[in-house]
């Protein structure tokens, strides 16, 4: 019997697809490396594109928001519309605008997206096959949970480099898990 994540799917439909979208898996698994030692490479500039990426978008889902509180007022919640678009432009514009304000908190919800990958990697490697780049899998997904671990263990002093460093060494794994399932797939 399959695992509940791959229930539906056969392992040899699964292998069939990685085949035939092989070089993908590759090319996505190179770019992921060389995102990795980028960010290795530069953390500091990393964490502040990463926070400055994450505050337009909350900045834009704000404005966005206000603009819905307007133009559909009739339905009642024109109000908390209107005031949680505020909220999310006042926090998206401080995210934008002040580079070096804010790390501490992108730090930690940086761990905890990476806690959650690395739960939902390593029980999607239990499901699939030995044979499938399966031990890979489960060691990204661990990496990717002691990842965030040292992230949060760390702060508030890390948080200007770990950002980026820790990022970058979880890219260069999951590059490599990519690689390695393309890999697996090719020798079948």
């Amino acid at each position: 019997m399959q695992s509940s994540l791959c229930e539906g799917l056969k392992i040899n439909d699964l292998k069939q697809a990685v085949a035939e979208k092989n070089s993908w898996f590759i090319a996505l698994g190179v770019a992921l490396i060389i995102l990795g030692i980028a960010s290795i490479a530069f953390p500091l500039f990393t964490a502040i594109a990463a926070k400055i990426f994450l505050g337009w978008m909350i900045l834009i889902g704000g404005v966005s928001s206000i603009v819905h509180a307007f133009y559909a007022r009739d339905w009642g919640g024109f109000f908390w519309n209107l005031l949680i678009g505020i909220f999310y432009v006042i926090v998206g514009g401080w995210l934008a605008f002040l580079p070096l304000a804010g790390l501490i908190g992108l730090t930690a919800l940086i761990a905890v997206m990476l806690i959650g990958e690395g739960l939902v990697k390593a029980f999607a490697g239990f499901g699939l096959e030995k044979e499938d780049g399966r031990l890979w899998v489960i060691i990204s997904g661990i990496a990717a949970i002691a990842v965030g671990v040292m992230l949060f263990s760390g702060m508030p002093s890390t948080a200007v480099w770990a950002i980026g460093t820790l990022l970058g060494i979880n890219f260069i794994f999951s590059g490599w898990a990519f690689i390695m399932i393309a890999k697996a797939a090719e020798s079948d």
